[in-house]
């Protein structure tokens, strides 16, 4: 397929990683980085002028979150990922996988509701602020809607099969443009699916920790069963990269069981990573509110511990009364 609609020279030397990660500028996505760092560096220090801290785990989650999307997005991987399924695969997997869990735990969204100015609607002097148009939005239908399960896990799926295994994918590489929506939609979708599972900002979906588990693993196996199909193919699949051009020389069939291979692989990434945020926040959770109950029983005098108490001693003068009689 040609790919001379994109602007670039596809007659690429063979892939090398140094060659990779050559800086290449791609400048929506280059805008779009300097922009969410800008953000959020400005919510940061907006806080702390104001005397708030903010946890530097998270401001160091976020920056790395935004790198890796520049790493696949503002490099010649982007170019090499054009004409290699393997590449592609790889940028794929970082931008709908790794990056939006590294930026879901920078918690942008706590951050935004904490920076944000305030209306004045309250006082009759003005109508809502930033604040209060992003609460009313993280409560809205819409909202609702696109971070319940039936709607992220069946999404999270499709995003590979229908797109990958119809005539869209070649549709959508046949553009830069068309290329550019699909990587946002793979960002778009990785956010969307990991965010109510994450629990870190607030959100309309908020399940226990076990079904967030649940959540997690009803959508991980179909990225390895989907590496698996490439990987056991018998010829190439994909109209964009059946016909590799000549300089890289590299086979069109051995490149997709590569790009198989490291989808099978990844699936497993996420899955550890947000497993381990997960045990992190349930054992934080479960000391945030036996700390609440220390604190209730210092301020009832341990009413509930006594009653308790009583009630035992309760049954056990009933259970000696037959006998003394």
């Amino acid at each position: 397929m040609d790919h001379g609609g994109h602007g670039m020279d596809m007659n690429l030397p063979p892939f090398t990683l140094a060659r990779g990660l050559e800086f290449s500028g791609e400048p929506f996505f280059l805008i779009g980085c300097v922009l969410g760092l800008a953000l959020y560096g400005w919510g940061a220090m907006r806080l702390h002028r104001r005397g708030d801290g903010w946890p530097v785990m998270r401001t160091v989650s976020f920056v790395v979150g935004v790198l890796t999307v520049a790493l696949v997005m503002c490099t010649k991987l982007n170019d090499y990922g054009m004409v290699m399924f393997s590449v592609h695969m790889v940028q794929h997997m970082v931008i709908s996988m790794l990056s939006p869990i590294l930026l879901l735990l920078g918690a942008p969204v706590t951050l935004a509701l904490r920076a944000l100015p305030a209306g004045r609607a309250r006082s009759g002097r003005g109508g809502p602020g930033p604040r209060e148009v992003l609460v009313a939005l993280l409560h809205s239908r819409y909202v609702r809607i696109i971070t319940h399960p039936a709607f992220t896990i069946p999404l999270f799926i499709a995003s590979l099969y229908a797109l990958y295994f119809t005539p869209l994918f070649d549709f959508l590489m046949e553009s830069k443009p068309g290329h550019i929506a699909m990587m946002v939609h793979f960002l778009a979708v990785g956010l969307v699916f990991f965010w109510p599972i994450m629990g870190v900002d607030p959100g309309p979906h908020r399940p226990g920790y076990v079904m967030r588990m649940l959540e997690l693993f009803a959508g991980m196996p179909f990225h390895a069963f989907f590496g698996i199909a490439l990987m056991m193919a018998s010829e190439p699949m994909i109209g964009t990269y059946k016909n590799p051009p000549d300089s890289l020389g590299i086979d069109a069939l051995s490149d997709q069981n590569a790009a198989g291979g490291i989808a099978w692989a990844f699936s497993e990434i996420p899955s550890v990573l947000v497993l381990i945020a997960l045990v992190f926040q349930w054992y934080r959770s479960e000391q945030r509110a036996g700390r609440r109950a220390d604190r209730v029983a210092d301020r009832d005098g341990d009413k509930e511990l006594n009653a308790y108490n009583a009630y035992l001693a309760s049954l056990q003068a009933k259970s000696r009364e037959p006998a003394e009689r």
